[in-house]
């Protein structure tokens, strides 16, 4: 198991580049089942959460070529849906959440599929009930093996049908979308999630020949047809990057340029961090954080604590609640922190309060930050990475703390960050992988 050693306290200058959505690229390499064509994926990060996917695919039959760093061909015509029985096969689809969204397009495909329970993230409760009850109102049957972990869905043929989703899953609407598209008859999906990956996956889709509509909103009408066709596809730039990226230079006081953010499709993420008083220019499609030495969190016009919560795209995504919180520990002025979806994903606060920060947890839901306003620089501690975003977030901080931090577990960190440590060390930061 790996670990970050970080001398903090440093003063960072620079650019940094945003890697390519992971979400995204989870959906749209599971889409490439859909064709026996071949489909070509750019900008793909290489993170090992995505990596694990195409070893899964690969597994699968699929033909995968890596063309140069973050594209790739994939080719599914000789892919065998039965493989996933294998224990081996198995066993790396039980460890990836991702892993999922195969089980829509291999329905559409090959009438049936197979997927372990996934793992993924320790945030809390992440239920599937979504995934399959949209699959039975297309027709499928759905079988769950508790013995075995495992989850089965078959179908003599899937037909399209009303599905009013009772939760707006990103993951369960995008499996969803990938069954209804080779579906008999048009399908609408209702308070169907509407993030920018699913817009991407719908774009994608309806270049290879599906005919999606209302791509952008929580209704979608899709009209099935009878086969897709390749297609070339570029990810958008990783939003949650963006927003880390945002979240570090405020905290360690630096000047930092953002290159190519897709501006457009950052939603009120921006804003947001404008709420909590860090200053953003935008520049072409470039975002400029200048050094601000304090930075001051809003209250409501009528006076009250400002709150920072998640909620459906286009709301704020809950993958940042973590870089808010910590950014709130240095800013003046008070904040309550409100994660909404997950029960579990604020209980890595202890870390920063040993640190220094004055943070109360008032349920696993929502905490309150007092700002130091950088009258006391966070301590420099030992600590371990529980998940992806709460990791990040504590390498923020023990980037702005006084002295030499360990970071463990940073498995966690690069499932969804590239080369974190090489880019950082590129703009001034003093910080070993070991």
């Amino acid at each position: 198991m790996s670990r970050f050693i970080i001398e903090g306290g440093k003063h960072l200058s620079g650019e940094l580049t945003p890697q390519g959505a992971k979400n995204e690229a989870l959906q749209v390499i599971c889409a490439t089942l859909l064709t026996t064509e071949t489909v070509i994926l750019s900008n793909i990060p290489e993170i090992s959460d995505v990596l694990r996917l195409m070893d899964i695919l690969k597994a699968l039959g699929v033909r995968v070529e890596r063309l140069e760093k973050g594209t790739y061909t994939f080719c599914a015509a000789t892919a065998d849906v039965d493989q996933l029985n294998t224990p081996q096969l198995f066993q790396q689809a039980s460890a990836l959440r991702g892993s999922i969204m195969i089980i829509g397009p291999m329905l559409a495909r090959f009438g049936r599929g197979t997927i372990p329970q996934p793992g993924g993230d320790k945030i809390g409760r992440r239920r599937l009930d979504t995934h399959f009850r949209g699959f039975e109102a297309l027709g499928a049957r759905f079988v769950f093996d508790p013995a075995q972990a495992l989850y089965r869905v078959e179908a003599t043929k899937l037909t399209g049908t009303y599905i009013l989703l009772d939760e707006a899953s990103v993951t369960g609407t995008a499996n969803l979308i990938m069954a209804a598209v080779l579906a008999e008859g048009t399908t609408t999906i209702y308070n169907a999630a509407c993030e920018p990956y699913v817009q991407q996956l719908c774009r994608m889709l309806n270049s290879m020949g599906a005919q999606i509509e209302g791509v952008g909103s929580n209704l979608l009408h899709i009209k099935g047809v009878s086969k897709l066709i390749g297609c070339s596809h570029r990810l958008l730039p990783d939003m949650i990057e963006v927003g880390s990226f945002i979240g570090l230079a405020a905290m360690t006081a630096s000047e930092l340029r953002i290159k190519s953010v897709a501006y457009d499709q950052l939603g009120i993420i921006p804003d947001a961090f404008r709420r909590m008083g860090i200053q953003l220019i935008r520049e072409a499609d470039d975002i400029l954080i200048p050094e601000q030495d304090h930075y001051e969190i809003e209250s409501f016009i009528d006076g009250s604590i400002m709150t920072i919560a998640d909620a459906p795209w286009p709301g704020l995504t809950p993958d940042l609640l973590s870089i808010f919180l910590v950014v709130a520990t240095q800013a003046r002025g008070s904040v309550l922190i409100h994660q909404k979806m997950f029960e579990s994903r604020l209980f890595f606060v202890d870390r920063l309060i040993d640190m220094g920060s004055k943070i109360i947890l008032c349920d696993p839901h929502r905490a309150t930050v007092i700002g130091l306003d950088r009258s006391h620089p966070l301590r420099a501690t030992r600590m371990t990475s529980p998940d992806i975003r709460a990791g990040v977030a504590l390498l923020i901080a023990a980037l702005s703390a006084n002295g030499t931090s360990v970071i463990d577990n940073i498995d966690q960190i690069d499932r969804g960050y590239e080369n974190i440590d090489v880019r950082l060390k590129a703009i001034g930061a003093s910080i070993r992988r070991e």
